[in-house]
């Protein structure tokens, strides 16, 4: 695959050359996977061009995990939360006009976009017990854990000495 930092020409003319021509090669076929990306290791950012990708942090407690999203600008009513199995999934469209006449000129912008995260849930998530809250641009979900998923603290008992 020839990019656009690559010369046409694949091998150097030179065995000189030849270490450089294998770490093109190497570089190319990383680019590569990058943008193929099989594992789903990336964020949806570099995989889906022109997609609205909010960010998102995971936090676990013992009793709950908790997600927060940035979603600034965005009405609530626009916002879907669904709960399939253990994979939980957020999506929502962001719709934004902004409108301004000055001089007797008008300017007129829009902005628009959907997106959608899909959440891998840890084993001991009661999808039961969900609570959504929406507050100033920031989607809060909590996820309460099953009892037996709960940590529960052992005690260690000694031995009299004897």
């Amino acid at each position: 695959m020839n990019t656009p930092w690559t010369n046409k020409r694949r091998e150097p003319r030179s065995t000189e050359l030849a270490p450089w021509s294998d770490l093109r090669r190497e570089m190319e076929h990383l680019f590569d996977s990058f943008r193929q990306d099989p594992l789903g290791w990336l964020p949806e950012a570099f995989t889906s061009p022109g997609k609205l990708v909010p960010p998102l942090d995971i936090i676990e407690s013992e009793s709950e995990v908790t997600l927060r999203v940035e979603l600034p600008g965005i009405d609530p009513k626009d916002l879907d939360l669904s709960v399939t199995g253990n994979t939980l999934t957020i999506s929502g469209e962001k719709k934004e006009t902004a409108d301004k006449t000055e001089g007797g000129t008008q300017h007129v912008e829009t902005r628009y976009g959907s997106f959608t995260r899909t959440v891998a849930l840890p084993e001991g998530v009661d999808t039961n017990d969900v609570d959504a809250e929406y507050d100033q641009g920031v989607l809060t979900v909590r996820l309460k854990k099953t009892q037996q998923a709960q940590t529960r603290r052992v005690e260690v008992k000694t031995s009299p000495k004897g």
